[in-house]
């Protein structure tokens, strides 16, 4: 997933250019480790993840796993979630890192389905994380929910009351004042794709998306591109008062609201390879995720809420992006089963409409 955070855009900019390609997040720049004492003799003292590109651990937490575990971590970012399952797919036999983590939960099964991630269960898995656990192979560490958000700014400005459900979205009236993001290249349209089905069933979910579509509705690549770039309330200030992004969202821009209807559940996992060079490090990873500081560390520093629910969240998300209570909540596992028979659908539903 790629969710650079709006105000502060260009920092993060800056540490999302640090992650991609190969990047060695710590201390040491050369891959040597700092201390050994998590690594025995022979082992290798580095421990290398791939992630989205949003990864961005605080360094004092970075600086405290390696300290801790006497491992260096050495991070690489191919882009967003999507990326980064295509890229483990393709060197499942051959596995270039040692570990995963950002993986969304349609993404999670296809890798566990796939063989490409191995047996592994933290000793100290929140209770609450307990129950989302992959077949204990991915380890859930965070979780969020994919909503559309509006603009009230824009609605007020131009007299026009803001749509409060998701049913409306298809509508000619508001159709062409939203933009979602495509479920072949974001795990945010995927997501969508997620809770159409499940909504409108089988058959209706083309329509919702037709209508969508059809009504003069856009769908961006990324949700960087829809929130910053198209989105009225973001920092392009676009032209579209309506986007498909997070619960979370409200907490980093006050002034923009949830349509609550439309909120689906989003749990990130991490994971140990099959075949990892050096699996221990990569547990020893996962561990470190779930701990109290990590886990506190996620709203500001990832923008999603910690898989603890124990967790107390910063003020300003427990006042103004809370989550949603009835959210529409499909099957991961069932959707895994139809992921690419339901993407096929969409690309021919897509091709279609624009002709």
């Amino acid at each position: 997933m790629s969710r650079t955070p709006h105000r502060a855009l260009a920092a993060l900019s800056v540490a999302a250019l640090a992650l991609t390609g190969c990047s060695v997040s710590g201390s040491s720049g050369d891959g040597a480790s700092s201390s050994a004492s998590g690594a025995g003799g022979g082992e290798s003292t580095t421990v290398t993840i791939m992630t989205h590109d949003s990864f961005n651990l605080p360094e004092e937490l970075v600086q405290k796993f390696e300290q801790e575990s006497g491992y260096t971590l050495k991070t690489t970012a191919p882009g967003d979630a999507g990326s980064v399952v295509n890229q483990l797919l393709l060197a499942k036999d051959e596995p270039t890192v040692d570990g995963v983590y950002g993986v969304e939960d349609h993404s999670a099964h296809r890798l566990v389905r796939e063989g490409v991630v191995a047996e592994y269960t933290p000793q100290d898995l929140p209770a609450s994380a307990q129950d989302r656990m992959v077949e204990d192979r991915m380890t859930p560490v965070d979780q969020g929910q994919v909503c559309f958000n509006t603009d009230p700014a824009w609605f007020t400005a131009h007299d026009v009351e803001a749509p409060t459900s998701i049913d409306q979205l298809d509508d000619p009236e508001y159709a062409k004042l939203t933009v979602a993001t495509s479920p072949v290249a974001s795990s945010p349209g995927l997501a969508l794709l997620a809770a159409t089905t499940e909504k409108y069933g089988d058959d209706g979910w083309q329509d919702w998306w037709r209508g969508l579509m059809e009504n003069g509705g856009k769908v961006a690549d990324s949700w960087s591109d829809a929130y910053n770039s198209d989105f009225s309330g973001g920092e392009g200030k676009g032209q579209f008062p309506v986007v498909l992004s997070y619960s979370s969202s409200p907490a980093f821009a006050p002034e923009t609201e949830v349509i609550e209807d439309s909120c689906t559940p989003q749990v990130e996992y991490a994971g140990v390879l099959e075949g990892a060079k050096n699996p221990e490090g990569a547990q020893a990873f996962v561990d470190f995720m779930l701990t109290e500081e990590v886990q506190s560390a996620l709203p500001e520093s990832m923008y999603m809420y910690p898989i603890d629910e124990s967790v107390q969240l910063p003020e300003e998300w427990a006042q103004n992006a809370p989550l949603v209570e009835d959210a529409i909540t499909p099957d991961p596992a069932r959707i895994d089963e139809r992921r690419e028979d339901l993407l096929k659908e969409w690309t021919a539903l897509s091709e279609a409409s624009r002709r």
